[in-house]
C-alpha cells in the first residue's frame, strides 16, 4: 500500500501535489482510497501533452492482406491441432482475459462477465468463455495458465464471484488476476482534475494497456520462468469464442509468423468492424470509419471484398516480441473529452464541451508493431456471438440465439 510520504514524492515529480489538497480534511476510508488510486495511476501518459512526444493518429497506405481460410485449416487440421495441443501441454500457452468492463449497456451495474445469459437456468459470460477454455483443457490434457484482467471498479466482484462459483470447475490454481493500469484526465494545461475530494478523475488506459498491466504487477517474471512463449488475448464480450484453440495456436507456430489475428468474413461492405490489412507494409487494422467508399467495395480477382476480414479481438502474441513493444514503447493516443470534476469551490460539474484530456492505448497499435500477423478466419456463426448492447445487433438476443445454435443449452 502506497504511504502519504511516498504519494506526496510521485506527485511533486509529476507537478500534480493539488491531488492531496483535501487529504487532511477527509476519512481515513476516503485517504486509503485516495492513494490506492494515485498507486493505479500511470503518470508517464502525462509526457504526451509535450509536442514533441504528442502521437498524431495519421494513418501510412493501406493493403488488403489475406487470411488462412476455413477451407485451408480444414486441409491442414491434423498438423496444426498437433502443433498446437504440443505446444499447449510444454506449459507454452496461457491466456488473458480482458475483463475490466461493467454491464451497464446491458443495464447491469457489476462486471459484464457476471453477466447471466441463461433463460431457463444460470449461464454467466466468465461461464461461457471458461466452458470453451475446458475444452481444451480436455483436449490437450494440461491445464492453460489463465490471466484475468480486472479494473479498479470491479476486481473485488469479479474475485469473489469466481471465488463463489468454484471458477466454474477450472483449476484455480492456473487463475491469477491483475488490475489494468489508469490513466489520468487533465485539464488543457495538463493539472490532473479531481472528481471529489477524496476521488481523481481516472479511466482505464485503453485495450492496448493490458500488457503493461500485467508486468506492472510483476507477473511477466512468472510467465517466463514458467516458459510460456504465446499469450492469447481475447475480449470478454465474446461468449462464443474459442481461447488457446490448440488448431489456432498450432497454425501461428506453423506458419513462422509473428502473432495471429483470427478474424470472420464482412457480412457486407458496411459492416462496422476493424479490419486486418497492411498499412505501409506491416500488418495493421483499419477502423471501419476509416475505410474510405472504395476500400470498403474494392473487390479483388476472386471476386470477393479485397477488405474482407473483421477482427474480433482475438490474438495470439509471441512473449519475446510483446517485451520488445513495451520497451520501444506503445503509441498512447491523446483524445479531447469532456470530463467530469470538481472545481474549486467543491462543486461537481458536468461540462457541455470538450474540456480536457483522456490518455489511451490500443491493441490496433501492438498489431502494427508486430512484423507479421497471420489473419486466421473462423466461422463467424460458431466464433462470434459479442453482447455490447441490451437488444439489437451484437446483442443479448442475437448471442442467445447463436449459443442455442451450438447447441448450448439455456
Amino acid at each position: 500500500m502506497l504511504t502519504y510520504e511516498a504519494a506526496k514524492e510521485i506527485l511533486e515529480k509529476f507537478g500534480q501535489e493539488h491531488l492531496l489538497k483535501y487529504y487532511d480534511e477527509i476519512s481515513d476510508e476516503e485517504k486509503a482510497e485516495l492513494l490506492a488510486q494515485i498507486e493505479l495511476i500511470d503518470f508517464s501518459v502525462l509526457e504526451n501533452l509535450r509536442e514533441e512526444n504528442c502521437f498524431t493518429a495519421a494513418r501510412g497506405k493501406f493493403e488488403p492482406l489475406g487470411a488462412v481460410t476455413i477451407k485451408d485449416i480444414e486441409k491442414n487440421s491434423d498438423k496444426y491441432s498437433e502443433s498446437g495441443i504440443d505446444a499447449i501441454k510444454n506449459g507454452k500457452v496461457a491466456a488473458v482475459l480482458l475483463a475490466g468492463g461493467q454491464g451497464t449497456r446491458l443495464g447491469f451495474d457489476k462486471p459484464k462477465g457476471m453477466f447471466n445469459v441463461g433463460v431457463s437456468r444460470e449461464l454467466f459470460i466468465f461461464q461461457c468463455l471458461i466452458n470453451n477454455l475446458l475444452d481444451v483443457v480436455d483436449k490437450a490434457g494440461a491445464w492453460v495458465p489463465l490471466y484475468i484482467m480486472t479494473s479498479e471498479k470491479n476486481n473485488r466482484d469479479t474475485i469473489d464471484f469466481l471465488e463463489e462459483k468454484n471458477y466454474f470447475g477450472y483449476n484455480k490454481d492456473y487463475v491469477k488476476f491483475f488490475v489494468q493500469d489508469m490513466a489520468p484526465s487533465v485539464d488543457y494545461n495538463g493539472k490532473i482534475y479531481m472528481e471529489s475530494r477524496s476521488r481523481i478523475s481516472i479511466s482505464p488506459n485503453g485495450n492496448g494497456g493490458w500488457f503493461s498491466s500485467l508486468v506492472r504487477a510483476g507477473l511477466l517474471d512468472e510467465i517466463k520462468d514458467n516458459g510460456i512463449e504465446w499469450i492469447n488475448v481475447f475480449a470478454v464480450d465474446n461468449v462464443l469464442q474459442r481461447i488457446a484453440d490448440p488448431l489456432y495456436v498450432g497454425a501461428v507456430i506453423s506458419s513462422g509468423l509473428q502473432s495471429g489475428s483470427k478474424v470472420v468474413s464482412k457480412a457486407g461492405p458496411d459492416e462496422r468492424v476493424g479490419v486486418l490489412c497492411l498499412e505501409d507494409g506491416a500488418p495493421s487494422i483499419v477502423e471501419y470509419y476509416e475505410m474510405t467508399e472504395e476500400m470498403r467495395t474494392l473487390i479483388d480477382d476472386k471476386g470477393e471484398l479485397a477488405y474482407k476480414y473483421g477482427v474480433i479481438l482475438n490474438y495470439l502474441f509471441s512473449v519475446d516480441k510483446l517485451e520488445t513493444i513495451l520497451n520501444d514503447k506503445l503509441p498512447v493516443h491523446v483524445v479531447e473529452k469532456k470530463i467530469p470534476y470538481m472545481d474549486e469551490n467543491g462543486n461537481y460539474i458536468k461540462p457541455e464541451k470538450p474540456n480536457g484530456h483522456k490518455f489511451e492505448t490500443l491493441v490496433l497499435d501492438m498489431v502494427h508493431m508486430q512484423d507479421s500477423c497471420l489473419a486466421y478466419e473462423v466461422d463467424r456463426r460458431k466464433e462470434f456471438a459479442p453482447i455490447k448492447n441490451a437488444s439489437g445487433v451484437d446483442s443479448v438476443d442475437s448471442a442467445r440465439e447463436l449459443l442455442k445454435e451450438n447447441g448450448i443449452q439455456l
